[in-house]
């Protein structure tokens, strides 16, 4: 036990200074064991519904909000202001924030249909938002259902608390809003810590872009992102899949394309749980069922089983963060999964599954702009 104590600290003091492949100045943005007791100029600050603006000295000062019956006779600074209510097809900005900076931790807990808010983020000024994911897939819960996460990129903890620690610089601005496209007002909680202080000119900027296909057309191939133009580094996938077959579904390979790639990938991988940091099927040996688990840089947390009547499909939940070994990209990328499983004869099938998706980069910009997010009916999940 002592042993496996000592390798994470050694794991997670090390992440911040190997994530770009080389040794980061200490600049107050990149924070790890290593350098934790070292002095920065930076200035922290936080964004809440206790403090819109994240202003110094300006927290808690709310005499309206959600809590202003529970705090009716306690008054001012009693938790007056604790979440905000997203009306029913409005758009609520969480956050605007004048750089230079960084995003360094988001806490969030919404009410409602994880699929029907959207979350974007917009870095300097963008109108094209660089992040645009539905809240539960972002924070690794695609299925709306919740499922412990214990990750270096996200936590998800008891009882829908979803929590982000990718960094997200930005040089001049920063906006962060969520879009309830739902027929009820939602409620959401939430707290944006950021640091305000110089970002290198190495710093890239975040990306995170959602996709789903429900079925997957017969012997077509998932893809993950696409149109990816620019400089950067690819760190993570989120997937949902549900299964629409017996049988084992995971033979299918990743493949990513970069910097002119045509028909053949540069990178391939061996099958879909070999991509996951599994193998056979993730087969618990034992039960002789599915075994969800949780680490750092990968993980199944949710396999959501059939009772036989009305929940007729197995759905997984699975991540797999390339904190450690980003993807490197100079000109562009694309990343695809095929979808296969087992036919008679030892032969495989293209299968036709619901499978959703995430994918984080980092670039430099402008970006690309992004595929239109599916309408309301496509995202549902059923």
């Amino acid at each position: 036990m002592h042993g496996l104590v000592i390798v994470m600290l050694t794991v997670i003091g090390c992440v911040a200074a190997n994530v770009y492949g080389q040794n980061q100045p200490f600049d107050g943005l990149h924070m790890n064991l290593g350098n934790l007791s070292r002095l920065s100029n930076a200035r922290t600050r936080s964004i809440s519904p206790e403090n819109f603006t994240g202003e110094k000295g300006k927290g808690g000062m709310a005499t309206e909000g959600t809590g202003s019956g529970p705090s009716r006779d306690l008054g001012q600074g009693w938790k007056v202001s604790p979440s905000v209510r997203v009306k029913a097809g409005q758009t609520f900005t969480m956050a605007e924030i004048d750089g230079p900076g960084a995003i360094q931790q988001i806490w969030l807990t919404p009410t409602g249909h994880w699929r029907f808010l959207i979350l974007r983020m917009y870095w300097d000024g963008e109108t094209e938002p660089s992040v645009e994911v539905p809240v539960g897939d972002f924070f690794a819960c695609g299925w709306g259902q919740y499922a412990q996460v214990s990750s270096l990129a996200v936590c998800v903890n008891p009882g829908s608390a979803f929590n982000c620690y990718w960094p997200m610089p930005f040089r001049k601005s920063a906006k962060i809003t969520i879009e309830n496209i739902a027929a009820n007002d939602e409620t959401v909680y939430y707290q944006i810590n950021y640091t305000l202080t110089d970002i290198p000119n190495d710093e890239a900027y975040f990306h995170a872009q959602f996709r789903r296909v429900n079925p997957l057309p017969y012997k077509d191939v998932y893809t993950i992102v696409d149109g990816v133009k620019g400089k950067g580094h690819y760190v993570g996938t989120y997937m949902t899949w549900g299964v629409n077959n017996n049988g084992w579904w995971g033979e299918g390979e990743i493949k990513f394309y970069m910097d002119g790639d045509k028909d053949f990938a540069t990178i391939v991988g061996t099958g879909t749980e070999d991509y996951f940091c599994g193998s056979y099927n993730f087969e618990n040996r034992t039960t002789h069922q599915y075994q969800e688990f949780t680490t750092p840089y990968v993980g199944m947390p949710q396999v959501i089983r059939p009772d036989g009547v009305y929940q007729s499909q197995q759905r997984f939940g699975l991540y797999r963060w390339h904190i450690m070994d980003p993807i490197r990209f100079e000109q562009n990328l694309k990343v695809t999964i095929q979808a296969l499983g087992w036919r008679s004869g030892g032969r495989y099938l293209p299968l036709q599954d619901d499978i959703g998706s995430v994918a984080f980069w980092y670039q430099t910009e402008p970006h690309a702009t992004f595929p239109k997010l599916p309408d309301k009916d496509y995202l549902e999940i059923q």
